[in-house]
């Protein structure tokens, strides 16, 4: 194809070359280029530059933004993390205090519970003596009474004085104490 639009530009007679175009339309298309450039360097390079200026400063300015909402990120979290901290040796402080108040709140359970149980023993104890005692005195009119029915059955006759009776069945009652004294005195 190259060869075809070679030779038919030889067989016109011209010898121009179609690849160097003319020297007018290298004058014209230079003053286009010119002007289009002047126009360029005028109007649109000044906007493009102005344009691009003011993206640098939104990016530089949100860049500032970003490092100044980062200083305050890592700000907040040194609080948060101090504020953690301290919350932290406020609950081992409670914790300890609950335990102290715990253990004082047991010893003083313990110290009502054993002063309630001596005041029950000693209560008890009181008790028992009085029952004893009740016990003796019912015991000694009981006896009383079977030993004058015994002395009368073996007497033959009749102790009916209750003052008599009464020193009777006292003084063998102290005998029988004291025997039983003796007899313990022996066995120690």
């Amino acid at each position: 194809m190259l060869h075809a639009v070679l030779s038919a530009a030889t067989e016109g007679g011209e010898t121009h070359s179609p690849v160097i175009p003319e020297l007018y339309d290298i004058l014209w298309s230079s003053v286009c280029f010119v002007i289009i450039l002047i126009f360029f360097w005028k109007y649109v390079l000044p906007r493009v530059q102005k344009m691009l200026d003011e993206r640098g400063e939104a990016i530089e300015g949100n860049i500032a933004k970003a490092d100044e909402a980062q200083r305050k990120a890592e700000a907040a979290l040194e609080e948060y993390t101090a504020q953690l901290a301290d919350a932290r040796a406020e609950a081992g402080a409670i914790r300890e205090t609950a335990r102290e108040d715990g253990k004082k709140i047991v010893a003083e359970a313990k110290e009502t519970a054993v002063v309630e149980a001596a005041r029950v023993t000693s209560s008890a104890q009181a008790q028992i003596e009085a029952e004893r005692q009740s016990a003796l005195v019912s015991l000694r009119s009981e006896v009383g009474t079977i030993a004058i029915d015994l002395a009368s059955g073996v007497i033959g006759e009749s102790l009916t004085d209750d003052q008599k009776a009464q020193a009777v069945v006292d003084r063998f009652l102290a005998d029988l104490e004291a025997s039983e004294k003796a007899a313990a005195g022996e066995t120690k």
